[in-house]
């Protein structure tokens, strides 16, 4: 069954908890077309644009909280890129289980968007998983 509205609510309310343990501020505003969110670590804020879906806006969130957690410094440098990609893998890992991933593989036959949907997550994170599993020789792509 797809993750429902709800659940992505609870989702979002259990990373708002985390952010408020992390001495971490979220906010929404309009940000520049290219963007969905972003953190500051000067001023322990995240924020995330406002134009954002429920399901995005979780995503997002989970992944400026990782960078709010390394203490990353933004995506400008070289070590920038490498804490985006350290990132992307860990939000990744933290909003698709491997039972449910299998599970919706097999109903879905490998559809990107229906899987996304089914998991309550964006393309990119279901893309960023698959590409951990081709990277550790799970699967191939």
């Amino acid at each position: 069954m797809p993750k429902t509205e709800r659940t992505l609510d609870r989702r979002k309310s259990n990373l708002l908890l985390l952010a408020d343990v992390l001495g971490v501020r979220v906010e929404s505003a309009a940000l520049p077309d290219d963007l969905c969110g972003l953190y500051d670590d000067k001023r322990r804020l995240v924020i995330l644009d406002e134009r954002l879906n429920w399901r995005q806006e979780a995503c997002t969130l989970r992944h400026e909280l990782f960078h709010a957690q390394h203490h990353d410094p933004g995506c400008g440098t070289g070590y920038g890129i490498a804490c985006e990609r350290r990132c992307r893998r860990e939000t990744a890992l933290a909003l698709i289980s491997p039972v449910d991933y299998g599970m919706a593989e097999t109903v879905y036959e490998g559809n990107t968007w229906m899987m996304a949907v089914e998991l309550g997550v964006t393309i990119q994170v279901l893309s960023d998983y698959r590409q951990l599993l081709y990277d550790s020789g799970v699967c191939v792509q």
